[in-house]
């Protein structure tokens, strides 16, 4: 047990430019803490749902319901969390809401993503 204590701590020494280097660059605490709320949206299947739906076109909450096949409110829920972390954003046609990715970005994640899982 001790052996493996010394060659971690040689490993340590050897890399400790490495270490360095990545705790230089290690983002915020609270960066990281909003990284992982970020992916935690994401990891909600209903909610990726939506935002696969949301990547060919803007769409009302009734269009959604149709397309994803679940009730008006079941969306509506999973909506509001989506807007509160900035994902989906929406406009007002009269009484129409419409709802849409927020910009490119998500797009981007849900695309890199989706590769990644397709190699």
């Amino acid at each position: 047990m001790v052996e493996n204590v010394d060659e971690s701590c040689l490993l340590i020494k050897k890399n400790a430019n490495i270490v360095e280097e990545a705790r230089a660059n290690m983002p915020s605490d609270e960066m990281l803490i909003d990284l992982a709320e970020l992916f935690k949206v994401f990891g909600d299947s209903t909610r990726t749902k939506i935002i696969s739906a949301l990547t060919y076109s803007e769409m009302c909450v009734d269009v959604l319901s149709a397309t994803i096949d679940m009730t008006k409110s079941a969306v509506s829920h999973q909506l509001r969390i989506l807007r509160q972390m900035k994902i989906v954003k929406y406009r007002k046609c009269g009484k129409e809401v419409y709802y849409s990715l927020d910009d490119e970005h998500i797009l981007k994640i849900y695309d890199l993503a989706s590769e990644h899982l397709a190699e």
